[in-house]
């Protein structure tokens, strides 16, 4: 039987690696995007290759332009799971925003999730199975000030995950997203270390969750009964 494969945006550093290694270790194929950090991510798809013996793929480039997006899906022949994991953030206030600063962040958190999953569903559908997991965020619940676009955007995330699921049910397609707290990643580290332990006194866990963490839930998803779809599932440490 042949394995199954896994899509992961993002996947160079942070959740998208931890779910690599995840998969991998499964011995699931991979095909592994990111935007920058080709050099490192050739590197993570060797290491894999040679710890799992599975096959990595991995492409670099910018995750909300259809071309690169379309160019990717015409080299693969099928596709069990997609993970939308890519994401940036801007803290800020709003009026101090311009709109390209606005534009990026929806094409990187929410323009990609619809290409991908655009790309990824007739192959779904081909084989009579799939899995879309949305990596969203408590924000895109609450909305945070000082990150309206980043909010904004994983709201529209969630939005996407609970219609795709509704439209997608009846073809054996599940899609569901994890909303992540306070994750420690590098996209938190910009945050001075008493602001972080300030986060911290809020969180009943009491700690930052782990890419690790995050990844384990991916893989949960990824085996879970084909009735769990269309759920926003919080991983929080109970902090929303």
């Amino acid at each position: 039987m042949k394995p199954n494969t896994v899509l992961i945006t993002g996947a160079s550093r942070g959740i998208g690696r931890a779910a690599a290694y995840a998969f991998a270790s499964k011995g699931y194929h991979l095909i592994l995007v990111c935007r920058n950090s080709g050099e490192i991510l050739q590197l993570l798809c060797e290491e894999l290759k040679n710890s799992y013996h599975i096959e990595c793929k991995m492409f670099q480039g910018d995750v909300g332009d259809e071309v690169f997006v379309s160019s990717i899906f015409s080299q693969i022949d099928s596709l069990d799971i997609l993970v939308n994991n890519a994401g940036i953030s801007y803290f800020g206030l709003l009026q101090d925003m311009t709109l390209q600063s606005w534009n990026q962040v929806f094409s990187t958190n929410l323009t990609a999730a619809f290409l991908f999953s655009k790309y990824a569903i007739p192959l779904m559908l081909r084989s009579g199975h799939g899995r879309i997991i949305n990596i969203s965020s408590a924000w895109g619940t609450t909305g945070a000030s000082l990150e309206v676009a980043y909010s904004a955007s994983k709201s529209g995330l969630n939005g996407l995950t609970r219609a795709l699921a509704k439209e997608l049910a009846p073809s054996n397609i599940q899609v569901n997203a994890i909303a992540c707290g306070m994750i420690d990643t590098d996209m938190n580290h910009t945050l001075s270390i008493e602001e972080i332990d300030a986060i911290k006194e809020n969180i009943p866990a009491g700690r930052l969750g782990t890419s690790e963490e995050v990844a384990f839930l991916i893989m949960q998803l990824a085996c879970a009964g084909n009735y769990l779809t269309g759920q926003i599932i919080g991983f929080d440490g109970g902090w929303i």
